[in-house]
């Protein structure tokens, strides 16, 4: 298969497998995430292209999708948004504005951005798959998440638009919904938890649906995961 990829968040956890399965399917993968030294070790494991970027940053998502273009030699296929940021659980009454700005750069505006210059490249060819990777806090919101929660539900809000906007150009978007997966990403170890190879396979399995079919919101979860 002769496709291309683009996958943020690559460093650990889900992204790192995302790019493993998407690799082992023959799919060329540029991944990116903030470790430059775990990048370099799946670059060495999978072949695939990496280069590291901070997405707080605001012009960071445009210059990352305009090197993953020279470093592919075309525009990627798929697009899978899977970076996401959550500095710890805080009460509403902790919460400063430079909590604010840091969940909101990287949950919502980097994603955002990246849409915006993949979709440039879509429509002209009326084909592609952005994936956007959100969480079931989404649907049941938790206590102590209220600023992670609210970023999450504003790129869920940006993706529902985003699928009316695409599927006229033959652009499929998705958005996920992960449920407690056991990575780094959270504070304690969580063996009960999906793996996160489990989860890429989900995640990566909605790029492969015949071509007549899009998945548009795709909700899972643990099957230890009682609180919602």
């Amino acid at each position: 298969m002769n496709k291309t990829a683009l996958v943020t968040g690559a460093s650990r956890g889900i992204g790192r497998e995302i790019v493993k399965l998407l690799s082992g399917r023959g799919i060329r993968v540029f991944a990116t995430g903030r470790d430059t030294g775990q990048l370099e070790s799946l670059r060495k494991e999978t072949g695939c292209l990496a280069a590291a970027f901070d997405l707080a940053q605001a012009e960071v998502p445009a210059k990352l999708y305009a090197a993953a273009k020279v470093a592919l030699g075309t525009a990627p296929d798929f697009l899978i948004n899977n970076a996401g940021f959550n500095r710890r659980k805080m009460p509403v009454t902790d919460i400063t504005a430079a909590d604010l700005d840091e969940h909101y750069a990287v949950n919502l505006r980097a994603a955002v951005l990246l849409c915006s210059e993949a979709m440039r490249d879509m429509i002209p060819r009326r084909s592609g798959h952005i994936i956007n990777v959100a969480s079931t806090v989404v649907w049941h919101q938790a206590e102590n998440y209220s600023v992670y929660c609210a970023t999450k539900c504003a790129l869920h809000g940006f993706t529902v638009s985003l699928i009316k906007e695409a599927r006229v150009h033959g652009i499929k978007v998705t958005g996920v919904y992960p449920g407690g997966t056991d990575t780094t990403f959270r504070a304690l170890e969580r063996p009960d938890y999906m793996r996160p190879e489990s989860a890429a396979r989900m995640i990566v399995d909605t790029l492969f649906a015949p071509d007549d079919v899009v998945v548009h919101q795709l909700t899972f979860r643990p099957m230890a995961e009682t609180n919602f």
